[in-house]
Order: C-alpha cells, then structure tokens, then sequence
C-alpha cells in the first residue's frame, strides 16, 4: 500500500521539536554545570551535606559459664554547663576602642534567674544522684560558674555519672529541658567496661583504654575482634532549611563471650588464697583450677600486695610469669627416668644423711638438719619425702653422659610443651639445652634442673602437665572460652584441643598416679594437708629459695601445690602458688591447705542430696512465698513438689502458707492506678511499676518495706518513686 503523507499530523512535528529542544537544552545545562559553576554547585553541596560522623557500635558482653554477666559495656557521662547558652551576643566597643562581644542583658538577666530559682532544687537532686559531694558543694562550684558566665563548666570536677545518674540528672529543673540551647547541659560519653563481679578474674578478663575504647588486655584483648563489632556511619543533610541525619551504614554489635569461669569457683578460689596470703604477708598468690576433660579453666586468681596491704588482681601471674617450680618439677623428672627406662618405683637409692656434694656444690634435703636425712629410701618414697638428694643422684645417674636427653624427655611428656594460648603476654617454659649458647650449661645444671631449679615455668603449664596426668595421659590445652554467642543463640563453639594424645608409657602413668596418691594420702607424705576426709586427692609440694628480699635479708620462698581430685575419677587439677618471706616455708602445709579447702568447698557446691532425707517431724516443708508473680511462684512450688492454689486467671497476688500448701489471692492491678507492691521482690515491684510509666530506684535488698508514692495514687508518667528494700 502506498504511503499517505496526508496521515502525517502535525501536532506530532510539534511534539518531536519540543523533545529534541528539551533534550539539547538539558545536555546544555549539564555541561555548563558541569564546568561553568562546578565551583558555585561544590559550595553548596558542602552546606547541603555534612561531614560523614562514626555511629558507636555495642561492644560484646562475657559471660560466666554457668550464665553470669561478668563485663558488659554501658557509657558514662562527664556533664558541662554553659550558663550563657541561648541568650544573644552583639558587636560592641570596649573603653579600649577594642571590638567585644555582649550579651543580651534582658535574656542573660532571665537566664540567670532561672538558674537562682532552681538551684536549691538541682544542688539537692545532684547530691541525691551523686552522693560522693553534699548539696552546698555542689552549690558553692556552680554559683561560681554562674557568676563567671562559664561556657564549658563541668558540673563538678572529675565527677563522672553513669547510664543510671545521667538518665536522672536529665530529671532535674532546667537539665530537663529537651531543648539543649534551653538547658545548657553538653555531655561528653565515654565507654566503661562495667564487671558486676568487681574484681573477681580481673586480669584474665582483661582491661580496655576508655578513651579510645580499645582493648588492652585479656579476654577482652584475646577475642576483640569478636566483641568490638562493626561502627556506623551517618551524615548531616540540609532539607527544606532543616538538618537531617542519614544513617549511611548500621552499626553493628559485637558478638559475647561465653568464658569457661565458674563464678562461684572463681569466688571460691580467691577467697581462700586471699586468707592464707594475709596471715602469710606474702608478696602474691597464683591458683588455677582446671576442668580436667575438657582443659576448662573454672577458676583464675591472681593476687598481688600493695602498699596498702591489701591485694589486689595486678597481673596475670598465672600465664605470664615465669617462675622456678621448685619441687613440683620432681614429678616430670622421675617421670622422665621411667619413661626411659632407668627408674623403676622400687629402685632404692642411699641419701644418707641428706647432704650429697655434687661437682663442688652441697645438695641438701629439707631435714638434713634436724632429722639427718632420709638415708637407703625408693623411688616412691622420694617423691612422698621430697627428697632433693634422691630425686638429683637417679637424674645424674643416668643423664650426666646424655644430658640432651633428658632435657628432650621433659618435652616429650609435655611440662616444656609451648600452650599457644591467645592472651597477650603469655609465657612459654623456659627449659635450658645442653648445647644453649646462651646460658651456661654446667656440670650442676642437671641435678639441679631435676628439682625444679635453673628452669622456669608458668603455673598454667605446671596445672596443665598434672592435668594429663589426671585425664589418662592425655594432655589437653587450656580453655578459657566455650564459645561465641549472638542474641543468646551459639554461633561458633571451640572444641576441646588436644596437644598430645598420650604424654608417656601406659605403665609410667600408672607409676606416676600411684605415688602421687601417696604423696598426700600416706601419713609422713610431704603433701598430707592437702587431703581430704572425703575423697583421696594426689599432687606434689613444691618448696623453692627464689630470691632475697632487697634491703631486709629476708629469703623470699615459692611454695607451691599441684595436683588434683578425686584420685579414683579426677574431675579437677588444681595448682596454688604463693611467694613470701615467712619464717616458715612448706608447699604441703601452705599451699597445700589452700588447695584442700578449694577441694572441699568445690566438691561440697556441686553435691546434691535428696531434700526427704534432711526431713523429721520439726522439718518446715513450705517456704516463705513473697507476693508478687503468682504465674512464677506455683512453677516453683510445682518443682519442689509443693501444692499451690489461686483462681482462674490470677497474675499478681497475695501468698498465704498453709502446712502443706500455699494459696494465692488476687491483689488489685488497676493500670491507672500505683500499685501496693510492699511485701514484693525487687523484679516484680520494678515490672509493676515501670508498665505504668514510674520510675524507679530502689534502696536495699531483700523484699520492698515501703514506697515513697503511696499505693491508690494516680500513677504519672515519669514520676519517680523509691522503694525502699529490707
């Protein structure tokens, strides 16, 4: 068919011109945008758009094994007043000729009313808040600012006021204000690491640098790139003459903990090094305890006196200091011998009277001079008695030759296995070599190398070589984290690791157990007061001269006990190190009680019996119930076996105790109303409370005596109420 152009239309021409001129004049402008006013669009861009800022991320938290919050990260505030904020300035001319800035007098006038006015009030508020100044100090430092016109004032000097406080001081006249140019109230956060359990495992949890918000050591250091998380970003932008944020990236939180420490172990651990360093006026005390499966480290203490007096967690003795084990090493250097083929449990050797020159030096036991030495004893016996004599004369015996051997054979068990832990500043065992051109090997390096000294080792290592004793030979390394945990679900466990599979001959861990059960459990063995009425307990003492206190004269022992528990099943190594001056040095009758009351307080939390059998005709069978969650209560009950009662639908009520039961009345929960939560727990009179919008602070502990707004009140939003616990 024969193309018509009268079909063409015109307004279609029209409409082709205008797009093709739409489309030139765009190109135009953009090039002229593009080049002529590049530097007119860049200006405005910089006014549009803010610089990008860093949104602070939540840092992880560690958690206790059995659950407990052991570091969480919560900010706190130093506070800064300008008592001139919002009231206008002008140009003016000094007597000077100079060019000042003025205030507005009639609004700096108001302003500083309004100040006068609540000062009393804000003074009283803040000494409430704040209890470390009284009300007329707090009035004293701000009259001052006051009077001085101070634009950056801080509330008072170095007071910092936590999450809690500053939520409260934000209550106060004129701080309350939502409006800061209003208020006049800057704050400056910075990130604390709060420890609920104060100073218990301090250093193995690890110390962050506040104002950079960075780990500095332990846990904290050791697993940071899972607890910082990811920052994120946001910047300003100018809309319809208002600024905006807009948020670029999300932060993102980091991931928490879940630590092998047991707190009531760690409590327990400590409590019991701190009373025997205290009457000791020692220097410092180590003590691991160790889960002897898995490598768990329950419990880390490490305790060093200051001037003061009093201890205090300094420094992680427990992984980084090398220290001369002392007799504890006895143990791997018979070990050794055996393992090797040379000692056999019966082999008998003569000390005599406990004196025995060796290359020009006197080798001695701790009796020669008071009992004269131990004279013709065995292997078995040499350990029992910590004979330095016997345990010397075997190793040079069969080693002098062939020193490297020896040497070769203590890493072969594992006592000089590197552990690779992750903390930063752990120490590896440091055990000398024939051929070490460093130090100097001579002919008394060997036997004395074999009672512990001219060698140094961390106590975790020494814990850990005990360890593979008590777990069948088989040595595991040391764990301070179960795993990694994001919104209370696991993400990432750590397996136990083992380092060797078998540490020496099956018969030479037979040997071995057998005597170190002796060492305790025989009546003249070296290490009796470690024992336990209860179960048989096996370890070695250590006792070694590591120094002369500078300035006194005083001789300066590390005692030691290493061992674990129950002999028959072990299920924990243990080892308790403590360095004094005492006129007295015993590794059994120092360390080794430390260690025994760390058994039976252990062994005695994880005990449980059946509640019938501690019943008798006097026995009270039905708790106290407080009043509060009746949903919580008779769950509670139903576990302990308890008959309960309440009618249909009942939340909140009252407990009444009967002989053999316990029956709830309902109390009245009126939402517009305050609440009578006298009689209640803490939790439940704070969740009663808060769904009503009332702030609360309590004051002791136990069950609410009073509350500072009376029960049928009208409950106002934001209002505070005390409640006063006893």
């Amino acid at each position: 068919m024969k193309f018509d152009k009268k079909y063409i239309s015109k307004r279609i021409t029209v409409v082709v011109v205008i797009a093709a001129i739409v489309v030139i004049a765009i190109i135009v402008r953009t090039v002229v945008t593009a080049t002529v006013e590049r530097d007119k669009w860049r200006e405005v861009g910089k006014v549009s758009i803010g610089d990008t800022t860093e949104l602070r991320q939540n840092r992880g938290n560690i958690y206790s094994a059995d659950g407990q919050l052991m570091a969480s990260s919560l900010p706190d505030y130093n506070i800064f007043i300008d008592f001139v904020s919002g009231v206008e300035t002008y140009d003016t001319i000094d007597a000077s000729g100079k060019k000042v800035k003025a205030y507005n007098q009639e609004q700096l006038a108001m302003k500083d009313s309004l100040w006068i006015s609540n000062m009393d009030s804000i003074c009283s508020g803040l000494a409430r808040i704040c209890d470390k100044h009284t009300k007329e100090e707090y009035k004293e430092h701000l009259m001052k600012g006051l009077n001085g016109r101070k634009r950056y004032w801080e509330i008072y000097p170095h007071t910092v006021f936590n999450f809690i406080q500053f939520n409260e001081l934000k209550q106060l006249p004129i701080f309350c204000f939502k409006n800061r140019y209003k208020s006049g109230m800057s704050f400056v956060p910075r990130n604390n690491r709060n420890k609920p359990f104060g100073s218990l495992a301090k250093r193995t949890l690890g110390e962050m640098y506040a104002a950079k918000d960075s780990a500095r050591s332990g846990l904290e250091l050791a697993y940071d790139s899972y607890l910082r998380g990811v920052p994120g970003r946001k910047h300003r932008k100018k809309v319809h003459n208002k600024y905006l944020d807009i948020i670029d990236q999300e932060p993102v939180d980091g991931y928490d903990l879940v630590s092998t420490i047991d707190v009531s172990m760690q409590d327990i651990c400590e409590s019991a090094l701190r009373e025997k360093l205290v009457e000791l006026e020692a220097e410092m005390g180590v003590v691991v305890l160790m889960e002897v499966k898995t490598g768990d480290v329950k419990a880390i203490v490490n305790l060093q006196r200051y001037d003061d007096g009093k201890y205090y967690e300094a420094r992680n003795y427990a992984l980084a200091s090398l220290m001369e084990p002392g007799s504890t090493f006895k143990t791997a250097s018979i070990m050794v011998g055996m393992d090797d083929g040379y000692i056999k449990p019966h082999d008998v050797v003569a000390t005599g009277g406990g004196v025995c020159p060796m290359y020009g030096s006197l080798m001695k036991d701790h009796n020669w001079a008071t009992r004269g030495g131990y004279g013709d004893i065995d292997v078995t016996q040499i350990l029992k008695y910590s004979s330095n004599v016997g345990v010397s004369k075997l190793i040079d015996k069969y080693y002098h030759s062939q020193p490297e051997k020896f040497v070769e054979g203590l890493h072969r068990i594992g006592i000089g296995q590197p552990l690779g832990l992750p903390f930063s500043g752990a120490a590896n065992p440091k055990i000398r070599m024939p051929n070490d051109t460093v130090h100097y090997w001579s002919k008394t390096t060997l036997p004395w190398m074999s009672i512990g000294y001219e060698t140094q080792i961390p106590p975790i290592s020494t814990v850990t070589f005990y360890n593979a004793i008590a777990n069948g030979g088989k040595m595991v390394r040391p764990r301070f984290v179960k795993g990694i945990e994001k919104n209370g679900e696991m993400i990432e466990e750590f397996p136990v690791e083992v380092i060797k599979p078998m540490i020496c001959k099956p018969q030479t861990l037979k040997d071995i157990q057998e005597i170190l059960e002796k060492v305790v459990n025989d009546k003249d063995g070296t290490g009796k007061k470690a024992g336990n009425p209860y179960f048989h307990v096996s370890g070695k003492t250590g006792t070694a001269q590591v120094s002369y206190r500078k300035g006194s004269g005083a001789r300066e022992h590390l005692v030691s006990f290493c061992g674990y528990y129950p002999s028959d099943a072990p299920k924990y190594s243990c080892i308790v190190a403590i360095r004094h001056s005492y006129y007295v040095a015993s590794g059994g009758g120092q360390a080794g009680v430390v260690f025994s009351k760390i058994a039976q307080r252990v062994s005695s939390k994880i005990i449980t019996t059946d509640l019938n059998r501690a019943k008798d005709s006097l026995s009270v069978y039905v708790p106290d119930v407080k009043k509060g969650d009746v949903v919580s209560a008779k769950y509670v009950l139903s576990q302990l076996g308890i008959a309960s009662s309440s009618a249909e639908g009942v939340r909140w009520g009252s407990a009444f105790t009967g002989d053999e039961y316990v029956s709830f009345e309902k109390m009245n929960d009126t939402p517009e109303i305050v609440p009578n939560v006298i009689g209640m727990g803490a939790r439940d009179a704070a969740y009663l409370m808060g769904v009503r919008g009332l702030k609360v602070r309590m004051k002791g502990c136990g069950k609410v005596k009073s509350q500072s707004i009376a029960y049928g009140a009208k409950a106002k939003k934001g209002q505070t109420v005390l409640l006063v616990l006893d």
